[in-house]
This record gives C-alpha cells, sequence and structure tokens, in this order.
C-alpha cells in the first residue's frame, strides 16, 4: 500500500476486509498505535498487518495510522464492516467540524468520489501549516494531536451533535494538562519544541484566546470516557518523561492527576514507564529531540523527499534510463568518481530528460531544483534496482 498515491484508502478496505481482523477491542488499538507513537504525536511505525513496499515517511505512517484508528473506532462501536459506509460516515465527521480555521472546501480540490476526497481531505489533517513546495522538501509540521481526532470521532459516532464543542474541550485539556507539565519542571529546550509542535497543532482551539491557567480540573467533572483519561495521562506524562526519574514536585503533579483521573498509583507508574521506554527506544527518530542545525535538517529533509519519489518512480526510472545507457554510466561514476564539468552538464541535461517523461518528478524541473540532483545522483544507485549498480557492495 502507498499511502502518497491515489487509491490508498480503497487498498485499505481490501486489506481489512480480506485480512484476519486486526484488533479484537480499542484497548488493543490504543495500545498499537501508543507504540507505534502516533497515540504521542510522533509517527513512527504502523500496525504489522499493513504490508507496505517501501519503508514509509513520517506523513505516510501518520496517514495510515489515523484511517487505522478511524476503521476500527468505527466497526468497534458501529459492528458495521462495510468499508464504503465507513468512508461517507468518517467523510461526514469531518465535514461536521468545518470551522473558520478548517477551510472544508478549499481543501477537496478535486474527486468525484467520496473515497478520492477523503483522502485529500485526510491529507490536509497530517500537515498543519506549510504549501505544497515546503511540503515537498520535508519542511511542514506534522499534526502531533491526530488522536484527538479519533476520540472526538468516537464521540461523533454517539452523539453527532455535539461534535464540535468535544472537539474544543478535548484540545482545551490537553494543551492545560501540557502546560501544567511544563510547569511542575524546569523546562529544557526539547521541553519548548514539544510545546510550539503541539500547539501548532491545534484545529479547534485558538491559542491566542485560551486560557492555560490549571482551572481546567474542574472539567474533569465532566463524563470524559476511560480512553479520553489514558489519553489526557499519557500526553502528561509525554511533557515530563525527559528526566526518566521523578523529583517531588513532578510526582506531586503527575500523581495528582492520576487522582483527578481516577487512576491509580500503578496505571500512573506503568503510563510513566512506556513512554520513558518508548523514547529510550526511538529518542533518535523523534524529530524535536535531534539537535541538529537547520542546514543539515534542511538537507535531511530533502534526502527524505527525494528518496520518497525515488522509490514511488522506481518502476518508470528503471524504463526511462534503460533507454540511456550514457546516463546510467555517468552516474555509477559519479559514486566513485568526482564527474568532470563536462559529464555534470551531460547528467544533468538527460536528468531533466528523464524527468519530463515522469509527472510527479517535475520539482527537479522547478527554479532551483537543480539544488537537488546531486541529493538524487548519491541516492540513485541504492535506490534503483542492481541491474542499474553492478559495482555495489552491500555493507557489511
Amino acid at each position: 500500500m502507498n499511502p502518497s498515491a491515489s487509491g490508498w484508502i480503497k487498498k485499505f478496505g481490501h486489506l481489512v476486509d480480506d485480512g484476519p481482523k486486526a484488533f479484537d477491542n480499542f484497548e488493543g488499538l490504543y495500545h498499537e498505535l501508543k507504540k507505534n507513537g502516533f497515540v504521542y504525536g510522533i509517527h513512527l511505525d504502523i500496525p504489522a498487518f499493513i504490508e507496505v513496499e517501501h519503508t514509509l515517511t513520517e506523513d505516510e505512517a501518520a496517514k495510515i495510522n489515523l484511517l487505522t484508528a478511524l476503521y476500527f473506532s468505527y466497526l468497534f462501536e458501529t459492528r458495521n464492516t462495510d468499508f464504503d459506509t465507513f468512508v461517507n460516515t468518517v467523510f461526514d465527521y469531518y465535514k461536521s467540524l468545518e470551522v473558520g480555521k478548517i477551510s472544508f472546501l478549499n481543501k477537496i480540490l478535486s474527486g468525484t468520489h467520496t473515497v478520492s476526497k477523503l483522502e485529500k481531505l485526510m491529507d490536509s489533517r497530517i500537515y498543519m501549516g506549510g504549501n505544497a513546495f515546503s511540503r515537498a522538501f520535508g519542511n511542514s509540521i506534522t499534526n502531533s494531536l491526530l488522536f484527538v481526532d479519533i476520540l472526538i470521532f468516537q464521540n461523533y459516532l454517539k452523539n453527532p451533535g455535539q461534535t464540535m464543542e468535544h472537539a474544543q474541550l478535548l484540545e482545551y485539556v490537553t494543551m492545560n494538562i501540557v502546560y501544567r507539565a511544563l510547569s511542575s519542571k524546569k523546562t529544557h529546550e526539547t521541553d519548548e519544541k514539544l510545546i510550539q509542535v503541539l500547539a501548532a497543532s491545534l484545529t479547534y482551539v485558538d491559542l491566542n484566546d485560551a486560557k492555560f491557567d490549571g482551572s481546567y480540573r474542574a472539567l474533569f467533572q465532566k463524563n470524559f470516557t476511560e480512553y479520553e483519561k489514558d489519553y489526557f495521562l499519557d500526553m502528561a506524562c509525554l511533557t515530563i518523561w525527559e528526566d526518566k526519574a521523578l523529583d517531588y514536585t513532578e510526582s506531586d503533579y503527575i500523581f495528582n492527576l492520576g487522582l483527578d483521573l481516577d487512576k491509580s498509583k500503578i496505571e500512573v507508574r506503568s503510563a510513566l514507564n512506556f513512554v520513558q521506554d518508548f523514547f529510550q527506544k526511538n529518542a533518535s527518530r523523534v524529530p524535536y529531540l535531534n539537535d541538529k542545525n537547520l542546514a543539515v535538517q534542511f538537507y535531511e529533509g530533502m534526502s527524505k523527499s527525494v528518496s520518497k519519489l525515488i522509490l514511488r518512480n522506481s518502476k518508470r526510472l528503471k524504463k526511462e534510463l534503460a533507454e540511456s545507457r550514457e546516463l546510467v554510466t555517468l552516474l555509477s561514476k559519479s559514486t566513485v568518481k568526482e564527474l568532470d564539468p563536462e559529464e555534470r552538464k551531460k547528467v544533468q541535461k538527460q536528468l531533466i530528460d528523464v524527468f519530463k517523461s515522469i509527472p510527479s518528478l517535475a520539482i527537479f524541473m522547478l527554479p532551483g531544483g537543480a539544488v537537488l540532483l546531486p541529493i538524487f545522483i548519491k541516492l540513485i544507485p541504492k535506490l534503483l534496482p542492481s541491474a542499474f549498480d553492478e559495482n555495489r557492495v552491500e555493507d557489511s
């Protein structure tokens, strides 16, 4: 399944129709989504029952996990396995959340079928800000509050008329908990990055108008579900995880929050241990924890985007390059030896001819696109079939 190409939602529908049931209940789904980072707003992995041909980017993993969570939430609540009905229900759900900040009709740019519109809608939910060019270079923000969509959807299935109110309530309480957790500890640079990412992901609450002063605790008198309470606790644990040990102020805060949420000390400690284990295993993969300068981040973002483009078009590239033996020879040579100016000019000219025949690679032809060519030349021998790299030696 390729979540960057049209038709991926239909493909998902075939997977869940034809394969065994992946989760027995929402508890199992929640645990899987937490293990994959989705609950924490960190999009690293996807459920094992979904097979993909290529390594997924962060936004692709987020799309798959969002659709998986929506589908199984719908299945557990309605017991209806008709995928078309599910698609229509999700589309209507997101449509009901239209506010000034979500220009719904503007985001549904084309497509006559609901599933095509839903693909574009979900794409708009993944990216928070940034135009198409910045997305292509890996510089847009991936929504870190996507799990709130799942909790709102559960409420929508039970109470369709209260969707927006509940959406605002959940975001408001979540951000209050995060701010309160930060105030219980000494602030570090990674804490500031976390709060910036979460604040940028807000959809239903205006950060400038909301008051995050601790008065949210009175809202716990409302009838939150157990999984909403689990989410609040997990977000608090996410915020204070960095110390890997609780001082008395953090301990007071997190265990008092547990009491407010009707959680035992054992449940609170379990949530703390889970988030600490998660980050110990995945610290190098979490963007806001990586201490890299902007130039390195920009280069890595471009490299990932170019890798993705090459992988998604490998069959077409193979066909086009097969007709250009000189280009293949020069590309192979470039991996072991610096090309002279004349050779580099030949490579650039012939690559542009290749890009003209593959629309999704048109970004290389934009002004400034030539900046990406060195990355393309570096990556293509590793990403194309071995026939184009006969001298490649696998790393031991």
